[in-house]
């Protein structure tokens, strides 16, 4: 009789034991990123003390969402997942991003206008729909349970959700801040984040099989342990997304106005 599937993150644990996650390969990997930022800074001059900080924090949020305690509690609680999620996608990207891996990593010096001055039309729009349809596809029952029963799944889960954040935060915050297609990308983003967060929320049963057993030992039925995830990504990732557009919208506003005086004043 084969053994029974142990998820990547451990057995669902119980209050008092929860574990760490002491994998030496996603260690490994997080030091191998570490170093070579730090050996490519040491060559891109102009990356300033900011930017390497901002990496570093951002890369440090990342390493704890998935070695702390977090990851193991995330195979008990659909809320913890969710909150995993949060945290890897929308304040590790970001903060990676601020901090021009690009640019450490391959020895150069910012993009500039001396490479190209085109900003990419439908890049930010098409960012925003495939980290959309990533967090959807994730936290659908089918393709949700599927993680918790294949560590390759799982780890198709984080590569995809991670990497379209990435690319989304690099259109948002790298690109030309000024450019509608941002304003609208993080408006539409935060709708749609919010839409999933609600009905999760107002699901009127729960929908994950893995979690029907899972939460009670945490005080909560599988139901409101749902619940809970939907409300965090409804309120807290709604809410950050519709912060950023309103004030990208400002700065679109702004830039446009400032464009406009001189011309009439021609």
């Amino acid at each position: 009789m084969a053994p029974a599937y142990v998820p990547y993150c451990g057995e669902a644990p119980i209050p008092g034991e929860v574990s760490w996650n002491i994998d030496p390969v996603l260690i490994s990997i997080f030091c191998v990123v570490g170093a070579s930022y730090m050996l490519g800074c040491r060559r891109a001059q102009t990356l300033a003390i900011r930017e390497r900080c901002y990496f570093g924090l951002g890369l440090f949020i990342a390493a704890a969402a998935l070695v702390s305690p977090l990851c193991n509690l995330s195979v008990a609680l659909f809320s913890a997942r969710v909150t995993q999620h949060i945290i890897l996608t929308l304040i590790a990207a970001p903060l990676i991003v601020l901090g021009r891996a690009e640019s450490a990593i391959a020895g150069m010096q910012k993009w500039g206008p001396s490479r190209s001055t085109r900003q990419p039309r439908f890049g930010a729009a098409a960012s925003g729909v495939a980290y959309a349809a990533a967090m959807w596809t994730w936290h659908m029952p089918g393709p949700y349970d599927a993680t918790l029963r294949s560590d390759a799944v799982y780890w198709l889960m984080h590569i995809t959700t991670f990497g379209s954040a990435l690319a989304m935060w690099h259109f948002l915050l790298r690109r030309d801040q000024s450019h509608a297609g941002t304003t609208v990308t993080a408006v539409g983003t935060g709708i749609q984040m919010s839409l999933l967060g609600a009905l999760l929320t107002l699901a009127p049963s729960p929908l994950f099989v893995v979690h029907y057993t899972t939460t009670w030992p945490w005080g909560l039925s599988p139901l409101q342990d749902q619940q809970l995830g939907g409300v965090i990504m409804w309120v807290l990732a709604g809410t950050l997304f519709t912060a950023y557009g309103l004030a990208a919208f400002a700065s679109w506003l702004d830039t446009n106005d400032g464009d406009a005086k001189p011309a009439s004043s021609s």
